[in-house]
């Protein structure tokens, strides 16, 4: 029986799998949806990638990926997310006896930095909801009152730490302290400030959140609309023409229902070189 099920399980039927996923129409699939570029794999259509220089920085002529906590970025052998969720709002304040300590950010502070610089990238008002107007940090105050409906005493922006200068000064009449390392909050209560930031956001959400294998080679039409003007100024063109790829690389929802209507960055940046060639 031994050697029965290993010539069938370990022989026969690897080999008749291989043979079937090179039938046309499922090759490039079983392959790894790889995607050529003048005979050279550039990648794969199913994993996305970083279009970044030497130091992280986008390169302007190509559209931009949303994050990834896959390994070092899109790692496939490291696929996950960073799990971090909606209640990873307080940041760990950095020893300021430890200059090598850079603290830890929450999701909150992540997500509202990478907002900020995304509008500045892109020239649109990067603010979102609990995010201080002129920095990356997540706005989160902590109240002290006795109770949960009593007079409020004292109010601590939590994710800044002293001696830097609050994102409000008062808070309902309280003035608002920076945040001290080490110090114990637990007896206040957390509480978002919104400050001046819009409802809806300029900055889509794809853009500042990565998904949950870090893989994910697409973006939405809404991030892509918002690149287009810089692509089309960096590779001097119109945006009317960068408009026009995005939209023959669009995809709707699956079977009309399913999913979101999404662009993959790595065709489309391929179409771009193709159809508007980068000149330095």
């Amino acid at each position: 029986m031994l050697l029965i099920f290993t010539v069938i399980f370990g022989i026969a039927y690897p080999l008749l799998i291989t043979v079937i996923a090179q039938v046309p129409g499922l090759k490039s699939r079983a392959d790894g949806s790889l995607i050529k570029v003048a005979g050279n794999v550039v990648g794969s259509k199913l994993i996305g990638q970083s279009f970044t220089d030497s130091s992280g920085n986008p390169l302007p002529q190509y559209f931009q990926s949303r994050p990834s906590s896959a390994g070092s970025g899109y790692d496939p052998t490291a696929s996950g997310a960073s799990n971090l969720g909606p209640e990873s709002i307080v940041d760990t304040l950095p020893d300021p006896s430890n200059k090598k300590d850079l603290g830890k950010q929450s999701l909150l502070t992540q997500v509202c930095s990478r907002s900020l610089a995304i509008g500045k990238l892109y020239g649109v008002d990067g603010s979102r909801r609990s995010v201080r107007p002129t920095g990356g940090f997540g706005a989160r105050g902590v109240l002290f009152r006795p109770g949960y409906h009593g007079q409020i005493t004292r109010v601590v922006s939590i994710n800044q730490a002293a001696p830097a200068t609050p994102f409000i000064s008062t808070y309902k009449g309280v003035k608002v302290e920076a945040g001290k390392f080490g110090e114990d909050y637990s007896k206040g209560h957390v509480v978002p400030i919104r400050g001046n930031a819009p409802t809806h956001p300029a900055v889509p959400a794809d853009a500042v959140t990565g998904s949950a294998s870090g893989l994910d080679p697409e973006i939405s039409p809404a991030y892509a609309r918002l690149q287009e003007a810089l692509v089309a100024k960096t590779r001097g063109v119109s945006v009317a023409q960068v408009a026009a790829l995005v939209a023959k690389y669009q995809k709707g929802r699956d079977l009309g229902f399913m999913g979101e209507a999404r662009v993959n960055v790595l065709q489309l940046n391929i179409a771009l070189d193709k159809a508007y060639p980068f000149k330095k």
